[in-house]
């Protein structure tokens, strides 16, 4: 009984509870939202969004914001897809990729926890910078004709409709909120949201673990760009633009408090469902709402 309660008063489970009863009045509108084909489809579209989510909760569990990943996105995602296409192969452009991300969150956490610049402000500097040289990358074009092989992976099924790669996120999410929840070093990071002054007096490397939530934010973002360039089949210059408002809701949605200290990365990824099954749901509302309105003129 203890269990349970402790289960309702968590902060993902109000998130986790609207999911649910979302799920039931959109199908209780129109029945064909609950084939399970339909289900699945809506986990398998948030892969992306999950991974951005996930990635910018461990930031904002901090105190700290990031509005570059978006950009991050894009320029990861151009730079292993330009390898791809180039007839490297799919090790060294993952690799590559996760390299670029895991650079552009450094100079996020360096910039944040070394020099003291206000989060937002330099984030959306660096937002602007990648975002430029994602264009000179790129020459402006299209990053297209991917091999075949990489694009068929987005389809690769485990159980029935569930693709493979969001059974791999949310075993990788999972793994992490145990991590983040219950170990005592992946505490830190709420330790130093919660109260840096307090974190630094018990010993907790408040800037050590602000760099290191950064380049895990650009790692995430990096792993959510090789999944955008396998599900769309190319990338363009603006791959990613505002993604990082949609992660920042995901994680609201989730339950994280954008002050930082509170949340989880599960909730993080409930969130993240829920902001990326708003489109699937408007068409089956929208299509059944359509019926409702021309039936009457028609009588």
């Amino acid at each position: 009984m203890d269990r349970v309660k402790k289960i309702l008063k968590a902060r993902e489970a109000g998130s986790l509870l609207f999911l649910i009863l979302l799920v039931l009045l959109v199908g209780l509108i129109n029945p064909d939202f609950w084939q399970p084909a339909s289900l699945l489809n809506c986990l398998n579209d948030s892969v992306v969004f999950t991974l951005l989510a996930v990635g910018i909760a461990f930031v904002i569990l901090t105190g700290e914001i990031d509005v570059s990943i978006g950009a991050t996105l894009g320029m990861s995602a151009a730079v292993g897809a330009t390898i791809l296409r180039d007839g490297g192969s799919i090790g060294a452009a993952i690799g590559t990729a996760v390299l670029v991300g895991a650079a552009i969150g450094l100079v996020n956490g360096v910039g944040v926890s070394v020099f003291k610049i206000p989060s937002l402000i330099f984030t959306l500097g660096v937002n602007g910078v990648v975002r430029g040289l994602i264009y000179v990358f790129t020459g402006g074009a299209w990053v297209e004709n991917l091999p075949a092989s990489y694009t068929r992976a987005s389809n690769i099924k485990v159980v029935g409709e569930l693709t493979l790669f969001y059974a791999v996120t949310i075993l990788a999410v999972l793994i992490a909120n145990y991590i983040v929840s219950r170990t005592r070093k992946g505490k830190y990071f709420t330790a130093v949201g919660d109260n840096i002054s307090g974190a630094t007096l018990v010993g907790i490397p408040t800037i050590r673990t602000k760099i290191l939530a950064y380049v895990i934010c650009g790692i995430m973002a990096a792993a959510a760009g090789m999944v955008y360039a396998s599900r769309i089949g190319f990338i363009t210059p603006t791959a990613g633009n505002n993604y990082e408002m949609k992660a920042i809701a995901a994680c609201v949605l989730g339950g994280v408090a954008l002050t930082g200290g509170q949340g989880s990365l599960l909730g993080a990824a409930i969130g993240a469902i829920i902001m990326s099954s708003i489109s699937r749901i408007l068409v089956f509302l929208g299509f059944h709402l359509i019926m409702i309105i021309r039936l009457p003129a028609l009588c």
